[in-house]
Protein backbone atom coordinates (compact mmCIF):
# COMPACT_ATOMS: atom_id res chain seq x y z
CA UNK A 1 0.00 0.00 0.00
CA UNK A 2 3.42 2.15 0.49
CA UNK A 3 3.43 3.89 -2.89
CA UNK A 4 6.68 5.36 -2.67
CA UNK A 5 9.49 5.44 0.36
CA UNK A 6 13.39 6.29 -0.02
CA UNK A 7 15.06 3.71 -2.79
CA UNK A 8 17.75 3.55 -0.17
CA UNK A 9 16.04 1.47 2.20
CA UNK A 10 15.75 -1.97 2.10
CA UNK A 11 12.79 -4.06 1.40
CA UNK A 12 12.39 -5.47 5.13
CA UNK A 13 12.43 -1.54 6.30
CA UNK A 14 10.12 -0.45 3.61
CA UNK A 15 7.26 -3.29 5.15
CA UNK A 16 8.23 -2.71 8.48
CA UNK A 17 7.16 1.34 7.42
CA UNK A 18 3.88 -0.09 5.80
CA UNK A 19 3.24 -1.77 8.65
CA UNK A 20 3.43 0.75 11.16
CA UNK A 21 1.99 3.54 9.05
CA UNK A 22 -1.09 0.94 8.43
CA UNK A 23 -1.30 0.04 12.21
CA UNK A 24 -1.21 3.70 12.97
CA UNK A 25 -4.05 4.37 10.95
CA UNK A 26 -6.15 1.23 12.41
CA UNK A 27 -5.81 3.02 15.31
CA UNK A 28 -8.24 5.71 13.84
CA UNK A 29 -12.12 4.46 14.24
CA UNK A 30 -14.39 6.01 12.36
CA UNK A 31 -17.16 7.46 15.02
CA UNK A 32 -20.64 6.98 13.75
CA UNK A 33 -19.79 3.30 12.48
CA UNK A 34 -17.11 2.20 15.50
CA UNK A 35 -14.45 0.43 13.13
CA UNK A 36 -11.61 1.70 11.97
CA UNK A 37 -10.37 3.32 8.83
CA UNK A 38 -8.72 0.65 7.45
CA UNK A 39 -10.82 -2.54 7.61
CA UNK A 40 -13.62 0.28 6.62
CA UNK A 41 -11.54 0.13 3.23
CA UNK A 42 -11.42 3.80 3.23
CA UNK A 43 -7.71 4.43 2.61
CA UNK A 44 -6.33 3.38 -1.03
CA UNK A 45 -2.88 4.20 -0.58
CA UNK A 46 -0.08 6.26 1.54
CA UNK A 47 3.38 7.85 0.20
CA UNK A 48 6.54 9.25 2.39
CA UNK A 49 8.43 11.40 0.61
CA UNK A 50 10.91 13.52 3.24
CA UNK A 51 9.12 12.99 6.04
CA UNK A 52 5.72 14.09 4.66
CA UNK A 53 3.13 11.13 4.40
CA UNK A 54 0.11 11.11 1.95
CA UNK A 55 -2.70 9.64 2.80
CA UNK A 56 -5.37 8.61 -0.21
CA UNK A 57 -8.42 8.29 1.11
CA UNK A 58 -11.98 8.27 0.60
CA UNK A 59 -15.51 8.34 2.50
CA UNK A 60 -18.23 6.32 3.17
CA UNK A 61 -20.47 9.10 2.06
CA UNK A 62 -19.89 13.04 0.18
CA UNK A 63 -20.19 15.44 2.28
CA UNK A 64 -19.33 13.09 5.58
CA UNK A 65 -19.48 15.39 8.70
CA UNK A 66 -17.01 13.88 10.53
CA UNK A 67 -14.50 14.20 7.29
CA UNK A 68 -12.22 17.13 9.14
CA UNK A 69 -12.19 15.25 12.26
CA UNK A 70 -11.21 11.80 11.09
CA UNK A 71 -8.24 14.44 9.00
CA UNK A 72 -7.34 15.43 12.40
CA UNK A 73 -7.21 11.75 14.00
CA UNK A 74 -5.10 10.88 10.92
CA UNK A 75 -2.99 13.08 11.45
CA UNK A 76 -2.62 12.52 15.45
CA UNK A 77 -2.26 8.90 14.54
CA UNK A 78 0.73 9.13 12.02
CA UNK A 79 2.80 12.12 13.51
CA UNK A 80 3.37 9.63 16.35
CA UNK A 81 6.02 7.49 13.99
CA UNK A 82 9.27 9.00 13.87
CA UNK A 83 9.35 8.90 10.46
CA UNK A 84 6.80 11.46 9.68
CA UNK A 85 6.37 15.25 10.34
CA UNK A 86 3.87 16.57 8.36
CA UNK A 87 0.48 14.43 6.76
CA UNK A 88 -1.61 15.54 3.76
CA UNK A 89 -4.67 13.84 2.79
CA UNK A 90 -5.76 13.46 -0.13
CA UNK A 91 -9.64 13.14 -0.50
CA UNK A 92 -10.45 11.17 -3.47
CA UNK A 93 -14.22 10.04 -4.46
CA UNK A 94 -12.81 7.15 -7.59
CA UNK A 95 -13.12 4.76 -7.03
CA UNK A 96 -15.99 5.15 -4.87
CA UNK A 97 -16.67 3.57 -1.46
CA UNK A 98 -19.11 0.64 -0.97
CA UNK A 99 -19.63 -2.25 1.55
CA UNK A 100 -17.06 -4.32 -0.49
CA UNK A 101 -14.09 -2.03 0.20
CA UNK A 102 -14.73 -3.61 3.78
CA UNK A 103 -12.64 -6.30 5.45
CA UNK A 104 -14.21 -9.50 6.99
CA UNK A 105 -14.08 -7.99 10.23
CA UNK A 106 -15.69 -4.98 9.33
CA UNK A 107 -18.41 -6.43 7.32
CA UNK A 108 -19.20 -8.65 10.45
CA UNK A 109 -19.02 -6.18 12.58
CA UNK A 110 -21.66 -4.24 10.60
CA UNK A 111 -23.89 -6.82 10.05
CA UNK A 112 -22.80 -7.64 6.47
CA UNK A 113 -22.60 -11.33 6.02
CA UNK A 114 -21.75 -12.03 2.29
Amino acid sequence: MVDEMKKTESTDELESLQDRILGQLSKVIDPELRVDLVNLGLIYGVSLEDKICTVKMTLTTMGCPISQMLEQLIQSALEQLPEIDQVKINLVWYPAWSPEKMSRTARMALGFYR
